[in-house]
């Protein structure tokens, strides 16, 4: 309260300094360092409770608590060794993501592999999958590191003729790339990035890391995922408690994604969306699942021992109450996930045509349409490419969302 109460101070000092300095016709006849001292001693003051602000607990940018993830990634690395075999969901979202990467006709030697499911698109990187011959595993967990090594280990040995690209393990925060810039040719995070307290950031480095014309290539949680667990919390709590707070942890949007790829420099940013529904027999096997995955909450602002026994109760009843299953049996669960797709800026990288260039205005590009409407789709293919001088669409026009 005390640094809530200084941070206020502070805003009607900036304010108060701004009403005292001159206008911008008079500045000449003042003394510009007497005339703006009161406002940059107030701008240091503002600095430094910034400062104090993101220090404190919850404040600052500190939206997850970075060790508390850790040991939940750690705790998921021993639940899905003793487990074995392959979570779907997991096996799902690598696949799809990894998908993109067939579409691209070049070549990239030099992999990274970022935390989340990072065990899954490793191993599906054999093969000369995407002329990748280097692979460089980060993560945060060192159980998730462990569990990787065991993998491949295991994958290698049953199929010993199947050509494995090198691979190396590097035990770092993702939000902390340990990469030269312009080290590497693709950078791939499969369900990783949305535990990240500076996103944006995070994103930025990646693409600092990248060769020019590098391909970044990301799989998120959406901010629609797991939305029937958010509302049976709230409603029991809201029963029990008389109020809410979060359980779970917030997540980007979807109309967010592309400006995330745009802020990061990202040339040719391409977002698109799946949702997957899966039906569990209880909610308590919902929260297991979560907990294989590593994707249990970690709010830094969490409030210890919210969560009792009754309040997990009657939201396992609200749950099921609400959000019934397949049939009416269980209780069924969406996921939300966002595939990003960005490039490293390059000449090569096609371009928005020069302003002014186009030779066919709208209007005759109208006409053009209207007399080829009555010969079906043929007709206005035959009419767009009679426009087709007006330009490519490059990085600022080609995100789908």
């Amino acid at each position: 309260m005390a640094l809530w109460q200084r941070w206020q101070g502070v805003q009607r000092a900036l304010r108060r300094a701004r009403l005292a300095a001159p206008p911008a016709g008079e500045a000449l006849l003042h003394d510009e360092g007497a005339a703006h001292a009161a406002e940059r001693a107030a701008r240091q003051q503002a600095a430094e409770v910034a400062r104090e602000l993101g220090a404190a607990p919850g404040g600052g940018m500190e939206v997850f608590d970075r060790a508390l993830k850790r040991a939940h990634r750690d705790r998921a690395a021993a639940l899905r060794g003793a487990a074995g075999g392959a979570d779907p969901l997991l096996a799902s979202v690598s696949d799809r993501l990894l998908d993109r990467l067939e579409d691209c006709v070049a070549k990239f030697p030099t992999a990274v592999v970022l935390g989340g499911a990072g065990e899954y698109i490793a191993e599906r990187l054999a093969g000369g999958r995407g002329g990748i011959e280097r692979v460089i595993h980060i993560d945060s967990s060192p159980g998730m590191i462990e569990l990787a090594k065991a993998r491949r280990a295991a994958l290698m040995s049953s199929d010993p003729s199947k050509p494995w690209p090198e691979v190396s393990y590097v035990l770092a925060d993702e939000e902390a790339l340990p990469l030269a810039p312009g080290s590497v040719d693709v950078i791939i995070s499969c369900l990783g990035l949305h535990w990240a307290n500076d996103l944006p950031g995070a994103m930025a480095q990646c693409r600092l890391a990248l060769r020019p014309d590098g391909l970044f290539l990301a799989a998120m949680f959406g901010g629609d995922t797991l939305q029937e667990l958010r509302i049976a919390c709230a409603v029991a709590q809201q029963e029990r408690q008389g109020g809410v707070s979060p359980f779970v942890s917030p997540l980007a949007q979807v109309r967010d994604a592309g400006n995330l790829l745009t802020r990061a420099s990202l040339a040719l940013p391409t977002v698109d969306v799946d949702n997957f529904s899966i039906n569990y027999a209880t909610p308590f096997d919902l929260v297991a699942h979560l907990r294989s995955m590593g994707e249990g909450a970690a709010l830094a602002a969490r409030r210890r021992g919210a969560l009792t026994r009754g309040l997990a109760v009657a939201a396992a009843a609200a749950y099921g109450g609400l959000f019934p299953g397949e049939g009416g049996e269980g209780v069924a669960a969406t996921y939300q996930v966002m595939y990003m797709t960005g490039w490293s800026p390059d000449k090569s990288q096609p371009r928005p045509a020069k302003r002014g260039s186009a030779n066919i205005t709208f209007e005759e590009f109208a006409a053009q349409l209207e007399s080829h409407g009555a010969a079906g789709p043929a007709g206005a293919a035959a009419a767009a490419a009679a426009g087709g001088g007006a330009g490519e669409r490059g990085p600022e026009g080609s995100g789908a969302v």
